[in-house]
This record gives C-alpha cells, sequence and structure tokens, in this order.
C-alpha cells in the first residue's frame, strides 16, 4: 500500500490545502492512501483549537501530533523546531510515505521539511517562490523549496523564481492558487448569515488581520496603537478582526486586540473564523485591513480593495486593488480613506486575479498522483542552469 501525507499546522494554511485534500482523496483506493496529518496550533486552545474547523469541513483527519507552539522569544521557535523534528520523525519512519504535500513557509514546515530530507521522502511543496520580505518566511520558503521534489507555484513570477534557484522546470508547475479555488466554491454563506454568526447585525465593515513582522524593526505596541488608532478614525465601520498566528510576537498582539475590545466599541476580535465564514465574510466587506497575504491573493478575486500596511507582504505579487502604506496612523487612515472611496472601488470591479482560474487544485492532485504511479522519483536533483 501507498500512502502520502498532507501536512497542515495553521489555519491559513489549511485553507489553501483543503480543495488539494479533497481532490487527492478522489483517488484514494485500497492501494493508495492519502493521510491528513494535523499539528501545529490546530491543536492549541490559545490559537483556537482550529481542529474543530477541520472536523466541520468532514475532513477524515488520520492523525494528531502535537508540537509546542509557544512563541515569546527566539529560544521557543527553536524549541518547537527541535521536538517537531523528533515527532516527525517517528511519524515519518513508522509509515513509509511517498510523499509529503506541504505548503508554503512556516517555520514548524521547515522542520517537518528538514525530517523528509533526512527520511528520503518526498516533498510535494505549494506556494514556492513568492517573496515576503518583512517576514522570516522568506528565507523559510526559499529554504523548502531546495528541499522540495514537485513544486506547484502560485503565479508565473513565482515560477521563474523557482528556475533561478536551480530547479528543473520538469519538475515545476504552475497551476495557480488553490486560494481561487476556494473562493468560488466555499464562500457561500449570506452577509447577513455570516454576521448574523457573529452575533452582529447588517452592517458595513472591514475584515483585518495584522501578523508579526518577523524581519524588521517594527516595535509591536507601537504599530497596533497606530493600527487601532487608525480604526477609531472610522466609526461608522465595523472592524472584524482575526489574532495573530503563532510567530514571534503573535501572542502579544493577540493581547493588545483582546484589551482593546474593551474601549473600541467598533471592533470585533475572534481567535479564529474558519475558512468558509471568513471567505464569505472578505466577498461582502468594504475592505481587507492589515498584512496579511489574504488580502493580495483572495481579496481581488471579490473586487475588494486591500490596505496593506508596512513590509511583511513587500515583493509579493500584487493586484491594483491593493493599497501599500505605512504602519502609522495617519498613513494607515489615508489609505482606508482611499479604499472606501467610489472612484477606487470602481477601478477595483475590473481588476483581475494573477493567481489562475480555479481549478488548480485537481491539477495538482492529478499531477501528484501521476509522479507517485510512475514510481521513477528520484531525489539526486541536477542543478538547473538559466542562461544568463
Amino acid at each position: 500500500m501507498k500512502k502520502i501525507a498532507v501536512i497542515t499546522s495553521t489555519r491559513a494554511e489549511l485553507g489553501l490545502l483543503f480543495p488539494v485534500i479533497t481532490e487527492l482523496r478522489k483517488y484514494e483506493n485500497k492501494e493508495l492512501i492519502i493521510d491528513l496529518v494535523v499539528t501545529g496550533t490546530h491543536l492549541s486552545k490559545d490559537y483556537g483549537y482550529t481542529i474543530e474547523e477541520i472536523k466541520k469541513l468532514s475532513l477524515r483527519i488520520d492523525k494528531e501530533i502535537i508540537i509546542p507552539v509557544e512563541s515569546n522569544d527566539i529560544i521557543d521557535i527553536s524549541r518547537n523546531q527541535a521536538s517537531t523534528l523528533i515527532k516527525f520523525t517517528e511519524l515519518f519512519i513508522e509509515n513509509k510515505y511517498k510523499g509529503i504535500v506541504i505548503l508554503g513557509d512556516r517555520y514548524e514546515i521547515l522542520a517537518i521539511a528538514i525530517v523528509a530530507g533526512n527520511t528520503h521522502t518526498p516533498i510535494f511543496h505549494l506556494c514556492g517562490g513568492d517573496t515576503t520580505e518583512g517576514a522570516i518566511d522568506e528565507w523559510i520558503r526559499h529554504a523548502i523549496t531546495k528541499m522540495s521534489y514537485i513544486h506547484f507555484p502560485t503565479n508565473q513570477d513565482s515560477y521563474r523564481r523557482i528556475l533561478q534557484m536551480g530547479e528543473s522546470p520538469k519538475r515545476v508547475f504552475n497551476f495557480g492558487s488553490t486560494s481561487i479555488d476556494n473562493i468560488l466554491n466555499n464562500a457561500n454563506m449570506s452577509k447577513c448569515d455570516a454576521l448574523a454568526s457573529l452575533n452582529m447585525e447588517n452592517c458595513k465593515y472591514a475584515i483585518c488581520t495584522y501578523h508579526p513582522v518577523t524581519m524588521g524593526n517594527e516595535m509591536i505596541d507601537e504599530t497596533i496603537y497606530n493600527f487601532l488608532d487608525a480604526i477609531k478614525k472610522f466609526p461608522d465601520i465595523e472592524f472584524i478582526i482575526t489574532k495573530s498566528n503563532a510567530d514571534q510576537g503573535g501572542a502579544r498582539i493577540n493581547q493588545l486586540l483582546d484589551e482593546a475590545t474593551n474601549s473600541i466599541d467598533n471592533i470585533h476580535v475572534f481567535t479564529s473564523l474558519g475558512m468558509i465564514r471568513y471567505l464569505s465574510l472578505m466577498k461582502y466587506s468594504e475592505f481587507v485591513l492589515g498584512n496579511s497575504s489574504s488580502g493580495i491573493i483572495e481579496a481581488p478575486v471579490f473586487k475588494v480593495p486591500t490596505v496593506n500596511i508596512g513590509e511583511r507582504q513587500k515583493g509579493r505579487l500584487q493586484s491594483e486593488s491593493t493599497i501599500n502604506c505605512k504602519a502609522d496612523c495617519e498613513s494607515i487612515e489615508t489609505a482606508i480613506k482611499l479604499a472606501i472611496s467610489d472612484g477606487f472601488k470602481h477601478r477595483c470591479k475590473n481588476v483581475v486575479s494573477p493567481y489562475g482560474d480555479g481549478h488548480s487544485a485537481e491539477k495538482i492532485a492529478n499531477k501528484i498522483i501521476e509522479i507517485v504511479d510512475m514510481n521513477k522519483i528520484d531525489l539526486k536533483k541536477k542543478f538547473y542552469n538559466m542562461e544568463i
């Protein structure tokens, strides 16, 4: 029997992997099993215990691997990675996977990629080649690319970067972003139903997420106070905020957001909204605010403006619906005013996403199955030299 593992450690990554898991499991039979391995913040009460969201999506969960997720300082991150190395080595030795499907740029995913290398397990990597200069995700993502056997970038720019890193075009497939698949298939709650599920009435609102800028010099407290001060300038708009991830500084951001709910009437803070509700709320929002990749990749499909704060997403391929601004209060306020203006909203109606046509998951799954069935994977990769 052959086994392939799909590994998810955070809520953001789950949304992108969901259609791939669904498509891969269409190929399951007595000779092929697709394991869903759940780990990281999915199993943490502090980050919403989002394994419950996976269950609501009716996805079969095959393995639950508990790893530490504390992120108060640098040594926490290293301890988390060390634990991840040991636990996933045991998992891979026991199951002898023919390949693993991982996504992106998380520090725990880097540790899992190292385990794959140590156990000679092929990596099928999604979302390589992107650039996010303001986060450690940048070098982690590129490191995982070099460890991976098959690559599924989300756009043509990222495709070219992977080739530039010496990966053969025979192993790089630009099928677009699975987030587009999700948008077309899962943003199916009405505005009123989505708001009612949060105990909110019909209103004008924005969707917000702010993550730590892990490669910058931003002072977390100052940045979040600026973010919140800008929000106060727009009392007629409700701000639905999802909490930060488990990067270093994320816990402090979440603490400040919780404290702000006692003094700012128009903010509503949630640990997680779940994929379907999150996308449905984005669909009807006035704009997306913060520094999450979802504002850059997903919001343009809905023709919704994005106010992208600071440098966390610097370098990522963007649509014309994205407004970039600095992290001070005045810059954020000015950007929001532009986002809600009639002229800019009209401009967003004509935006075309560079991230695919909504059929990427089926193409990714088909290619993975094809490669595993051929049984000709050779992990001794030759460096692909580009002509200069």
